[in-house]
């Protein structure tokens, strides 16, 4: 026991813990001793890592059941929302469970097919391919990261011959989200199309998306929706053009003093139009030739029209004139023989027509005859143009501006007119305003009534008073904290240093007790060993008082020695 106590005091710090009375060092020896057998235990227990998490009690409980087959050792995490096993077999038991079809994920996709039986009937395959498409489906959207369970249900019609007796199908998304996560408006659109692009014939307008709490995502496909985006549409134009005035205003005005709202009138009518126009009568030689016909006729020698009653038959002809001295021949010739209409035919083409026909009249006798068709059609210009209007054109903008006096030393003054001129013509454009549109602007220089009063006092200042009462609640709480360290923390730690200084102090009274008890101990050794020497120095001389004396001769003689040195 002295041994081991020689080996602790080596140790800094074991004088002090023997100091400390008997139940604290009892206290500090349990504590030891349990902190070594859990580092042992812990030393010996293999580490455990994570097999699977976020199982449904379907595959929990299967997986849990072929771990106890196996005689497999398994932990579930504090939240038991996963299942630890042995960390240097984790795959080894991965795979396993695998080759059993562990874990299932919850929902059975096209797994059924493979387990067709024979003999089954056309409506029993049907819902069996039903089951399955809605299986993967659900475990398509499980894949986002939002989503903790999802179900899908189809709603299939039969195939029918009649156009107008089918019906399209529909789906139904049940969606249980993860504690403190929301699906955002662009990620049910996207689980929409998946279903609808994953169901033949199947519209995403036709799909629903409800969330566990049976709230409805998306949006309907009734006027309901289109109300609703049509608002979302008119709040965020009304909402930008608010930020935009202050953007620039708070700057120059200060933040505070300037109050901004925009009503925008928008038009969300659809509008169609189909126009068709011609172009005017063009120039000649640009029009597009669109077909063109010639016709020529010349006869020789035809004789007169013969048997027709009547004085004139009975006439001689008159003189025969040759066309070369006949001006009129060229007009004769268009009259006769010339048919083009002024409306098929341009300027130069008539012109063509009449030098033609001159020179076929000079070729022919006086008794012959010639004749010359021509008729030419243009193509006539058209324009179709079919202009499909967007959707929520803003027809008008009503701005109100409200502008707060400037604080001029101790007293508000109202702006100029440069300065409420110079913020009219800011606003207007930075809300695009527009005169041909109609657009309204009202800009109104008033003192705001909710503006801080600089003349009141500090303490009436309800700021200073709210800070004021923080600070004392702090205060309250640091003197409940020294009251509780001066009532029970101080006087447990002073209780300990005065037991440990008493008990310094004791074995410093042991000490010098023993230390004292050591010196008379000497002191009386020595007087004893003096008597001692001197009973025996008288014992000797009275048995030989002749060797005595020499003794003192000799002493004598070497300090009468001594002497003379």
């Amino acid at each position: 026991m002295n041994q081991a106590t020689q080996i602790f005091s080596r140790v800094p710090g074991f004088t002090k813990i023997q100091s400390l009375p008997r139940p604290v060092q009892l206290g500090l020896a349990a504590a030891l001793v349990a902190l070594i057998v859990m580092a042992a235990m812990w030393s010996k227990a293999p580490a455990y890592s994570v097999l699977f998490s976020n199982l449904d009690d379907r595959d929990g409980g299967a997986i849990v059941s072929s771990l106890t087959q196996q005689n497999i050792a398994y932990q579930f995490s504090e939240n038991g929302s996963a299942i630890l096993v042995p960390k240097e077999s984790v795959h080894e038991i991965r795979m396993q469970l695998a080759a059993q079809g562990l874990p299932r994920g919850g929902n059975v996709g096209f797994e059924l097919i493979d387990q067709a039986r024979f003999g089954a009937s056309q409506f029993t395959e049907q819902i069996t391919y039903q089951r399955a498409l809605e299986g993967e489906l659900a475990n398509s959207i499980r894949a986002v990261h939002a989503v903790q369970e999802a179900r899908v249900h189809l709603a299939l019609p039969r195939e029918s011959l009649f156009v107008r007796d089918r019906q399209e199908p529909t789906a139904s998304v049940l969606v249980s989200l993860h504690a403190g996560r929301n699906l955002s408006e662009s990620q049910v659109s996207a689980i929409s199309w998946l279903v609808s692009s994953s169901v033949p014939n199947l519209n995403a307008q036709n799909v629903s998306v409800v969330d566990q709490d049976g709230r409805l995502l998306t949006m309907p496909s009734g006027e309901s929706g289109s109300d609703s985006l049509q608002r979302s549409f008119v709040n965020d134009i009304e909402h930008r053009s608010v930020q935009r005035i202050l953007t620039l205003l708070n700057p120059i005005l200060g933040p505070g003093n300037v109050r901004a709202q925009v009503s925008a009138d928008v038009d969300f009518s659809r509008r169609e139009q189909t126009s068709e126009i011609y172009k005017p009568n063009q120039r000649p030689g640009e029009a597009a030739i669109r077909s063109e016909q010639t016709s020529t006729s010349i006869n020789n020698n035809v004789n007169p029209a013969e048997g027709v009653p009547g004085a004139l038959t009975n006439q001689p002809p008159g003189n025969a004139a040759a066309p070369i001295v006949n001006p009129n021949a060229g007009a004769q010739a268009q009259n006769e023989g010339g048919n083009a209409s002024p409306d098929d035919a341009d300027a130069p083409n008539q012109q063509n027509l009449i030098n033609q026909l001159s020179n076929q009249a000079n070729s022919v006798s006086a008794s012959g005859s010639a004749r010359s068709d021509a008729t030419t059609n243009y193509e006539v210009d058209r324009t179709i143009s079919h202009v499909k209007g967007p959707m929520g054109e803003l027809k008008r903008l009503s701005v109100a501006v409200v502008l707060n006096y400037r604080k001029d030393e101790n007293d508000f003054v109202a702006l100029d007119a440069n300065e409420l001129e110079s913020i009219r013509d800011l606003v207007r454009q930075a809300v695009g305003y527009s005169d041909e549109r109609g657009d309204t602007l009202s800009v109104v220089n008033s003192k705001f009534s909710d503006a801080p009063d600089y003349s009141v006092p500090f303490w009436k200042n309800n700021d200073y008073i709210e800070l004021g009462m923080t600070l004392i609640k702090y205060l309250l709480i640091a003197l409940l904290f020294f009251l509780f360290w001066r009532i029970v923390i101080n006087p447990i730690i002073q209780g300990l240093i005065q037991a440990s200084s008493e008990a310094e102090a004791r074995r410093e009274e042991l000490d010098l007790d023993r230390e004292r008890q050591q010196q008379a101990q000497k002191q009386a050794n020595d007087i004893n060993r003096y008597e001692d020497n001197l009973n025996t120095a008288r014992t000797m001389a009275e048995k030989d008082p002749r060797a005595v004396a020499m003794v003192l001769r000799s002493w004598m003689s070497k300090e009468s020695k001594d002497d003379k040195r």
